[in-house]
């Protein structure tokens, strides 16, 4: 059953190039707000689900891109463990292949890595239909030209995920969140302060004046830190991270754009309209603004750092930070490479390629 889907997938791909028809990827749709419109029929893969080998003793699972991440993080807990970049899900239906093509990752990837760091192997049908392997399930299988991590991220644009080998993480034995009140510039840097000092830190969070910050490690660890820190405990802390992680947040209502701004932890507050929400030690900025485009981006690009239109963007807004001209030829590059007729998600990431 399975042979058979990834051989009609292949078949799809090969007659829309033929026909030079683009297809539009599709998995559970909890991203397809995320990045620019792209137009052409739909190739649903959600029907390749299902994990395929999970080693907890070698720290390693396998699944097909259509396994919804809650199938995959219920058996991983099940076992003592867990997907260390903490991947949003934002509704119900968020598959693995689109946790990888999306590349986002949630409060814990300032501190555990990011969904880069964890991918170890892809197996994925490129613009020609041909199913192509990058990558193992061991870190000392990768070897050559690293494209299992440079699919990730890449919206499909690159091709069609089907299988994807992960690092997994134990979770931890204790953890605890604590709140105080602090201003925006002394949250940032207080996080900053923190990140100098061997604290069991997996999560940070400014909103609403308030700071979050989640420990995690061994009891004693934590317990030693949580005195040092100092707060008031969060009672209900694994309901405010997973709100923070998947957008349920009260900050995130509302009909304003949302912009997601990465830059330095050390940078400086910006000087833009409309309240922010600080992750990952000060180096995510989260912005409901109605300022110009230019403005946000301009105030991104100063302080080393881009911003993209995360939501709720007007029609013809670039979603992605544009590109300095070198870096879009070799996107242009890698795009002819993987997708010559241009047919995977086409625009998905940049108007061009």
């Amino acid at each position: 059953m399975a042979d058979n889907l990834v051989q009609q997938f292949a078949d799809t791909i090969r007659s829309a190039a033929g026909a030079k028809r683009p297809l539009q990827i599709r998995g559970g749709g909890s991203k397809a707000f995320y990045g620019n419109l792209s137009a052409g029929d739909d190739l649903d893969v959600t029907g390749y689900s299902g994990i395929i080998s999970y080693e907890p003793t070698e720290l390693v699972i396998t699944a097909r891109a259509g396994t919804p991440l809650a199938e995959i993080e219920a058996v991983m807990r099940d076992k003592g463990q867990m997907l260390g970049f903490e991947p949003p899900h934002f509704d119900g239906n968020a598959t693995l292949g689109g946790c990888i093509a999306a590349g986002l990752s949630g409060p814990r990837r300032a501190y555990a890595g990011s969904v880069r760091d964890f991918v170890l192997g892809v197996r994925m049908l490129d613009g020609r239909g041909t199913d192509l392997a990058f990558g193992g399930q061991v870190m000392k299988n990768v070897a050559g030209y690293d494209v299992s991590r440079l699919v990730t991220g890449s919206m499909g644009t690159l091709g069609v995920i089907l299988e994807v080998s992960l690092k997994a993480l134990p979770l931890p034995p204790a953890e605890l969140t604590l709140s105080c009140e602090q201003s925006r510039s002394e949250a940032i840097a207080l996080m900053n302060a923190w990140a100098g000092q061997p604290l069991p830190i997996t999560g940070t969070c400014h909103v609403q004046k308030r700071l979050y910050v989640r420990l995690a490690g061994a009891e004693s660890a934590v317990k030693a830190a949580a005195q040092k820190i100092g707060g008031e405990e969060v009672t209900n802390a694994a309901e405010f991270w997973r709100n923070v992680r998947d957008h349920h947040d009260l900050f995130f209502s509302g009909v304003r754009p949302t912009w997601r701004i990465s830059l330095q932890s050390t940078a400086a507050e910006l000087d833009l309209s409309g309240p922010q929400l600080v992750e990952w030690g000060g180096a995510l900025r989260w912005l409901k603004s109605d300022d110009d485009v230019m403005a946000i981006r301009e105030a991104a690009r100063k302080a080393d750092g881009h911003a993209t239109l995360f939501r709720r963007g007007a029609p013809g807004i670039n979603a992605f930070h544009p590109l300095p001209e070198t870096m879009m030829q070799l996107h242009r590059r890698i795009k002819q490479a993987m997708d010559p007729v241009g047919i995977l998600n086409p625009g998905r990431m940049y108007k061009e390629p």
